[in-house]
């Protein structure tokens, strides 16, 4: 199959019998109709799928973590940070999540239902909440003649409503952060096309932070009499969680006027003890539109005497008050009806919005409260969302005209391949959906761990962060990790492109956890051994778990000893550089060099036999599980090599002649005792033990370089890997792992053998790291193998969007067949670095950063 010519692409749509494009959608971006349905149903990665080998290799690890599973669950009553007995099962429904960034998010489907929940920081539930709908009625001459709730559900719940609209008059598009669905209904000559927006803009850090969103409503009446119509949007006061069904939750009607401007809607106040909030349903109120509405109705038994006040006149009774707050084990739910007249052969419009206000938040540990990124501008009373709703009904246009702005290039480049461009944008979900938390900085917090500047260390309030706040995401949905640093290294390409200020932010946390000395000892499950939670020196793996406390907890990982992360410490410093590089931030890297040369420092006790090359000690990052790696290896070995490239690069622009001249040394060094101990005549071999696997060929053997290419480096005088054998390397990562692997239709296999047969040595080796990909295709792309580097990387696109209905829920990793591992995962995000690298062609050079993506 050609991929240019996907099937999979066409079957997404092969259910579609309008012949209704809708109104204003876009041609790129992913799309599919709403009666799809996907044949390849895989599972999640299980105990079961692990061979005999290895289990019997891991079964002091099996235990120990069954013991910690056991104590975390069953006596601390919390959620482990990664639960090896009950992985998410795969729902082949998301879509565009909802809102800005770090406020929260809520997922509605491609099918329209409200799916996915995350207002509680860092914790997700996965509830449909039913009654959460839009509904069309249409009228003609005084009399109802179609109402129907715009659904293919039929639930047994609501009976009194018209369920089952026929998912094949129906399409979804995405293209993020907005999302078209295109009703066109059966009969009725009406077609109806919803816009979903969200105030997600590169480089704004105002309107980016508001949790938010817009629904604009086109209707395009083909008929030769005019219609009169309403939409009908309900809402559940709570997000399908147990605590719906407090007591004391309550809503009301309001109006909000401002400048000439005014929406109308439903407060929804969710009376939590821990972090309440509220949300609010608006619409604005236009000439011609009739806003009307319901403040409460029970969302259970059949709900009928709603759809009747609806389908008697097109509008709902509007009583004042607010309602009664709930009994315990109540729900109650709010409706809001706007309605208008549709020439005949015309077309009209109204927008909704949906709106959450939980201003100040507190993790598990319940320690501190966090203010959340927009209370800046709203402030932290619980009072905005009336507010928030006024803004956005009023200024998404100009959020559309920014996004617009930003896409267009990109959408209009020929040279770039439709499936790219979708999945460039629509990755970027997870800058929201990943558990992402974005807050101010307290005044009397203190970032630096303790070191002040003049002792080699931070100052206690960064300029940075003190303006743009701190911000966190997950590992993954499944994988609660905040910053989890090494998954960053690849992930961290998206910000530092369009949101620098949040990147640089993210550096200084990290680099204050740096110096950060915690002696309590813990255990390791992975190797059984007690250490200490934090060593002096180390970068973190992450800053702590939403189930405890941020920021205060670093290194909440305990598969590994922190000795066992070197490769952390490196990828500090390639990051430092590159976002130098990318920024030309002169004071964040003046801030940052004394923390790049304490864990450079660190990283030199590894040099055992002075080469210049540093060896590795049990599981490094991009090694794989199972495997004790001795001796040096291609992905840390190369990422040592750039390291030292950067030091040399960065002491040369601070003046630091006697730190250049020792790096300049170690480089020598080191880059002949990498080429002598890896270089195997075609690739660099994974590792130098000598084992009858070392001479796996690995897909991310060239990170090292990759990173020093996208920083500008690679071609001069530090030049650590010589170009005719990088170009060899992708050469043969590009023939074996990607050609060789489920016949070139799925991306780079992790590890392949020379022989053309996947390493399936370890749980590992024989997956595909779709983040990973992204970043090799960006490398081969720096290389010129452009053509080589995006059908690397359409393989997993088209695996993942296509295939496997993973859309809005990327993995971290899948296998050729079968199995998939840890679902909404941070990495894919390294897509963004295949923009840089295509951005950086010769015939793309910018010279500008506006050009570049950054400003």
């Amino acid at each position: 199959m050609d991929l240019n010519d996907s099937k999979s692409l066409a079957e997404l749509m092969s259910r579609y019998v309008s012949t209704e494009v809708g109104f204003g959608v876009p041609k790129d971006g992913w799309r599919i109709c709403l009666a799809h349905e996907f044949n390849e149903k895989r599972k999640p990665f299980q105990a079961k799928d692990v061979s005999i080998s290895n289990m019997i290799e891991h079964v002091g690890l099996g235990l120990r973590y069954l013991r910690w599973w056991y104590k975390k669950t069953q006596i601390e009553k919390k959620a482990p940070f990664i639960d090896m007995f009950r992985a998410l099962p795969l729902k082949q429904i998301y879509g565009v999540p909802l809102g800005g960034i770090g406020g929260g998010s809520i997922t509605r489907g491609w099918k329209g239902d409200f799916c996915r929940w995350q207002l509680n920081p860092g914790m997700y539930h996965y509830k449909t909440v039913i009654a959460n709908q839009f509904t069309v009625c249409l009228r003609r001459g005084g009399q109802t003649v179609y109402q129907q709730v715009l659904s293919t559900e039929r639930p047994p719940t609501l009976q009194g409503w018209n369920w089952g609209y026929c998912g094949e008059y129906a399409f979804y598009h995405a293209l993020y952060p907005r999302a078209w669905t295109v009703y066109h209904l059966p009969g009725q000559n009406v077609t109806l096309t919803c816009r979903q927006v969200s105030p997600v803009i590169p480089h704004d850090y105002k309107d980016s932070s508001l949790p938010v969103a817009v629904f604009v409503w086109d209707i395009e009446n083909k008929n030769d009499y005019a219609l009169d119509v309403s939409i009908m949007f309900t809402m559940v006061n709570g997000s399908g969680d147990k605590d719906d069904k407090c007591v004391g939750h309550w809503n009301e009607p309001f109006h909000h006027e401002k400048e000439g401007e005014s929406v109308s809607g439903v407060l929804l106040h969710h009376q939590t003890p821990v972090n309440p909030y509220t949300l609010c349903i608006a619409a604005r109120r236009k000439s011609g539109l009739e806003i009307s509405h319901q403040t409460a109705f029970s969302p259970k038994g059949t709900c009928s005497a709603l759809w009747s006040d609806l389908m008697t006149d097109g509008r709902l009774d509007s009583p004042e008050g607010s309602s009664t707050p709930t009994q315990k084990g109540e729900n109650v739910a709010a409706a809001l009806a706007v309605g208008c007249s549709v020439p005949a052969n015309g077309h009209n419009s109204m927008e909704f919005s949906l709106a959450w206000d939980m201003p100040t938040v507190t993790f598990g540990s319940r320690e501190r409260v966090h203010a959340r990124r927009y209370t800046r501008y709203y402030g932290s009373k619980g009072d905005a969302a009336p507010s928030l709703s006024h803004y956005a009904l009023t200024l998404y246009s100009k959020w559309e005209e920014s996004i617009d702005e930003w896409q267009r290039p990109i959408l209009q480049d020929s040279s770039l391949p439709a499936w790219y461009k979708s999945a460039l944008f629509n990755e970027l979900y997870f800058i929201v959906d990943g558990g992402t938390v974005w807050v101010e900085l307290p005044e009397d917090s203190d970032i630096s761990g303790g070191l002040r500047p003049e002792d080699g260390g931070l100052p206690a309030q960064p300029q940075v962060v003190k303006e743009y706040g701190r911000f966190a995401y997950l590992e993954g949905q499944e994988y609660r990790m905040y910053n989890t640093y090494d998954v960053h290294f690849y992930a961290s390409f998206a910000l530092i492109m369009l949101w620098p200020k949040l990147a640089l932010s993210l550096q200084y946390d990290i680099a204050g956890s740096v110096v950060q000395h915690d002696p309590t000892e813990r255990l390791n499950l992975m190797s059984g051994q007690c250490s200490p939670v934090k060593t002096r020196g180390v970068v973190p793996h992450d800053i702590g778990d939403p189930d405890d406390e941020p920021w205060c907890r670093v290194n909440a990982y305990l598969i590994h000893d922190t000795a066992d992360w070197k490769d952390l410490n490196l990828k500090f410093v390639l990051q430092v550089y590159r976002d130098y590089y990318l920024t030309q931030d002169e004071q964040y890297l003046k801030d940052m060099w004394p923390i790049c040369q304490t864990v450079m420092e660190t990283e030199l006790k590894f040099d055992k036999d002075g080469d210049g090359l540093i060896e590795n000690s049990g599981y490094a990052d991009q090694t794989y599980d199972g495997w004790t790696v001795t001796g040096p290896s291609a992905y840390c070995g190369g990422l040592w090599l750039a390291s030292v490239c950067m030091m040399c690069k960065m002491a040369r622009l601070l003046n630091c002649e006697s730190v250049y001249q020792r790096y300049r040394d170690i480089l020598d060094r080191g880059s002949a005792a990498f080429d002598k101990l890896l270089w195997n005549g075609k690739y660099y071999n994974y590792d130098s033990s000598g084992r009858n696997l070392s001479n796996s060929v690995m897909s991310d053997q060239c990170a090292g370089h990759w990173f020093l290419k996208a920083s500008g480096l690679g071609d001069d005088d530090l030049q650590a890997f010589p170009k005719e054998k990088i170009h060899s390397a992708l050469k043969s990562v590009f023939d074996l792992n990607v050609m060789s692997f489920a016949k070139g239709q799925m991306g780079a296999v992790n590890g392949m053998r020379p022989e053309g047969v996947p390493d399936r040595s370890s749980v590992q080796s024989d997956e595909v790291w779709v983040g990973v990909v992204y970043g090799l295709a960006a490398t081969m792309i720096h290389e010129g193998m452009v053509e080589e580097g995006l059908q690397t990387a359409e393989g997993c696109y088209r695996t993942v969007w296509e295939r496997l209905g993973m859309a809005f829920q990327t993995p971290e990793a899948y296998c050729e067949k079968g199995i998939y591992r840890s679902l909404a995962y941070m990495r894919p995000l390294s897509i963004w670095a295949m923009q840089l690298a295509l951005n950086n062609r010769p015939k793309h050079i910018k010279t500008t950063e506006k050009d570049t993506g950054l400003e």
